[in-house]
C-alpha cells in the first residue's frame, strides 16, 4: 500500500510456485542462511522464542505432534519481518497419506506491518534446516571427509544429505540408518540416482552407520540417545538436528561445542546439549561459539583434523524469512504467483 491507496494486496505462492522460484537450490539457500547467521551475530535480527502448541508434554510430540510458531525479523539488506507456522504430525503418513510437516511462511513489511506475501513454507523449512547443517559443515567438518552417516530416513535427512554434499563435495560413502528397513529402502531408492559416483549403504544398525564416519547427522524424533561416544571417530563432525540423539558422553567429549542460538536451544530443551545443561552437567562456558560468530570470522571454526566438533541447531524463524524473501523477490521478477486482496477499503471496527 503506497501513497493514498486504500487497497492492500499480498502475493500468494503455492508450493509449485515456490519451487519454480528456486526453493530447491541448496547452494542459494545455504548462501542466504550463512548471510543470516552473520547478520544475527551483528545484532541485525530479532528472534523471539519459538512457541510450541502441543497436545501433552514434550514426550507426546513423537505421537501427537505439535504446531510451532516461529516469528522473526531480518534487518540489514533484507529488512523483512515474518513468521513460519508449521505443523508436524508424525502419524500423517500412515493415517492419512499426508506428509508429516506442513508450513506457511508469511512475510511482512516492517514499516507498515502489512503482509506482503503468504507462501507455502514446507519446502523452504526443509531446505533451510538442511542448509543450516550445510553451513556448519562448511566451517566445522574436515575438508577431507569421505564418509557420512545419516541417522533417520525421514524427510529431513533428504535435505541434510543435499546440504552436506554441497558443503563437502568429496563425500564418497553415505550410510543411511533407520529403525525401519522399509524407510531405509525408500530413502535409498530416492537418493542413489541423484548422487552418481557415491556409494550408498542402508542399515538398521546405528553403530554400523556411525563407526568410521567423518560426518554424523541425526534427524529423528528419538526420546533416548542413539549415538554412543565409543562409536565416534576422532575428528568427526556431529550434527544434532532432531531430539535427544547423542548420549551425554558424546557431547561432553567433543573438543568444540557449537550451536545456532544458545538461548533458543536451551529454551527448546529437547536436544542432547540442552538436556545436559538443564541437568546441571554443563553451562555456557563450555560453548565454543554460536554459528554466526564463526561465519562472521569472530571465532575460529575447525582448526585441525583431530578436533571432534558437536553442532546443535534448534532453528530460527529468521531463517525462513531470509529464504522466503529471496523467493518473493524472484516471484516478483518472473511474474509468478497470485495477488490477493486483503482490503479494498479499510473498515474500522
Amino acid at each position: 500500500m503506497t501513497g493514498k491507496s486504500r487497497k492492500v494486496e499480498f502475493l500468494y505462492l503455492n508450493q509449485d510456485e515456490v519451487i519454480q522460484c528456486g526453493a530447491l537450490d541448496m547452494a542459494m539457500v545455504m548462501e542466504r542462511i550463512e548471510h543470516l547467521f552473520t547478520l544475527h551475530e551483528k545484532g541485525e535480527t530479532i528472534v523471539p522464542d519459538k512457541i510450541t502448541l502441543r497436545w501433552g508434554d514434550a514426550a507426546s510430540e513423537a505421537v501427537t505432534g505439535r504446531i510451532n510458531a516461529m516469528p522473526g525479523y531480518v534487518g540489514g539488506d533484507v529488512d523483512t519481518a515474518g513468521i513460519k507456522w508449521i505443523g508436524s504430525k508424525p502419524m500423517n503418513p500412515s493415517n492419512y497419506g499426508l506428509p508429516r510437516a506442513s508450513a506457511l511462511t508469511i512475510l511482512n513489511d516492517p514499516e507498515t506491518g502489512f503482509p506482503i506475501s503468504v507462501m507455502d513454507g514446507t519446502v523452504i523449512s526443509a531446505m533451510r534446516t538442511g542448509a543450516v547443517t550445510g553451513v556448519a559443515a562448511k566451517h566445522l567438518a574436515r575438508k577431507d571427509s569421505r564418509r557420512a552417516a545419516f541417522i533417520g530416513a525421514g524427510t529431513q535427512n533428504h535435505t541434510q544429505l543435499l546440504a552436506v554434499t554441497t558443503a563437502v563435495p568429496d563425500i564418497e560413502e553415505v550410510y543411511i540408518c533407520d529403525i525401519s528397513a522399509e524407510r531405509v529402502d525408500a530413502f535409498l531408492e530416492t537418493e542413489t540416482a541423484k548422487h552418481p559416483g557415491r556409494s550408498f549403504q542402508g542399515t538398521t544398525s546405528a553403530e554400523e552407520a556411525v563407526m568410521g564416519a567423518d560426518i554424523i547427522v541425526t534427524a529423528t524424533t528419538s526420546l533416548k540417545p542413539i549415538v554412543k561416544a565409543d562409536w565416534i571417530k576422532p575428528g568427526a563432525f556431529l550434527a544434532n538436528v532432531g531430539n535427544y540423539e547423542f548420549e551425554f558422553e558424546a557431547v561432553e567429549a567433543a573438543d568444540k561445542i557449537v550451536v545456532d542460538n544458545w538461548e533458543a536451544v536451551i529454551h527448546r530443551g529437547i536436544q542432547t546439549v540442552a538436556i545436559i545443561v538443564n541437568e546441571g552437567r554443563m553451562n555456557r562456558d563450555r560453548l565454543h561459539a554460536e554459528l554466526g560468530e564463526i561465519t562472521s570470522g569472530k571465532r575460529p571454526g575447525r582448526e585441525n583434523n583431530l578436533e571432534t566438533i558437536y553442532f546443535c541447531a534448534v532453528g530460527m524463524g529468521a531463517e525462513d524469512i531470509i529464504v522466503g524473501r529471496r523467493i518473493y523477490e524472484e516471484a516478483r521478477i518472473r511474474g509468478i504467483g497470485t495477488w490477493l486482496t486483503l482490503w479494498n477499503n479499510p473498515v474500522w471496527i
